[in-house]
């Protein structure tokens, strides 16, 4: 029998997620001080840490939607702690999306929470869990964008607002892609429900193979160019430049040469 008790300890905050939340902050205070000798040791750890947050938070949101949809299995399975150690496949969740934020600078969709969809009745609670995911992303793009559409950037370092132009950029690809309506990613999950069984049957097959084939089409230049561009539009149309996105990237890689045009404004 679940008790009171039970289902607050399936709901307490992961001691896990609240260290990665404090390096978060630290480093974000560091960044924004100017603190670090490295500033761009910094703004590495602040905005991997503030990737990581979202993807829990990503995944969060699929758990919270579906215990309000009907799955009560969820509590028991530890997906409202936001620990990310709790997730079916952390690999896929956190581990891959932080190499490729490291490698080139895309945001990587997560997704591993396992969710008893028989528990689930209604085709619109279906697709509500699956959208809620990258619609988090979409929401941290806008919060990470907030300083640039309100013209709040009197005060704001260069360094801090180029981290949060990357880190927006991140937010914006996860979104954009795993709204895509390829199947293994969350963009199918939501028309999923709304096809015949015949078809879900006939794509089930290729769902673990979705998200590569995402990537090797985004491989293609002209593609890439196109979704990029496309990136760069939305961001422009938030306040961010396409520079803040670009210096903060510099500032991430800092294991690279930077950038003088991006060195040439910090020190101005």
């Amino acid at each position: 029998m679940t008790t009171a008790t039970s289902r607050h300890s399936d709901r307490r905050i992961s001691p896990v997620f609240l260290g990665i939340t404090a390096v978060m902050a630290v480093t974000g205070w560091a960044v924004w001080t100017d603190f670090a000798s490295s500033p761009g040791l910094a703004v590495f750890l602040f905005v991997t840490s503030a990737w990581v947050v979202s993807l829990c938070l990503h995944e969060y949101a699929h758990a919270r939607t579906a215990l309000h949809g009907g799955d009560i299995t969820i509590g028991a399975k530890g997906y409202l702690t936001l620990n990310p150690l709790k997730y079916t496949h952390a690999l896929l969740s956190i581990v891959l999306p932080v190499l490729f934020v490291i490698m080139g600078g895309i945001g990587l969709p997560g997704g591993a929470v396992f969710i008893e969809r028989g528990r689930i009745k209604g085709r619109w609670k279906h697709s509500v869990i699956s959208a809620a995911g990258p619609l988090t992303n979409a929401l941290f793009a806008v919060v990470c964008t907030a300083p640039f559409w309100l013209g709040a950037l009197d005060g704001v370092p260069p360094v801090f607002r180029f981290a949060l132009a990357f880190l927006a950029l991140l937010q914006l690809t996860a979104a954009i892609l795993n709204f895509l309506p390829v199947p293994g990613l969350d963009g199918y999950g939501v028309i999923e429900p709304w096809l015949s069984y015949k078809i879900r049957r006939q794509v089930e097959p290729y769902a673990p193979f979705g998200l590569l084939a995402v990537f090797g089409v985004l491989f293609i230049p002209e593609v890439n160019h196109a979704f990029f561009d496309a990136i760069d539009a939305i961001l422009r149309g938030l306040g961010v430049g396409q520079a803040e996105t670009y210096c903060g990237q510099d500032f991430y890689r800092f294991w690279t040469e930077r950038n003088p045009v991006c060195a040439s404004i910090v020190s101005q």
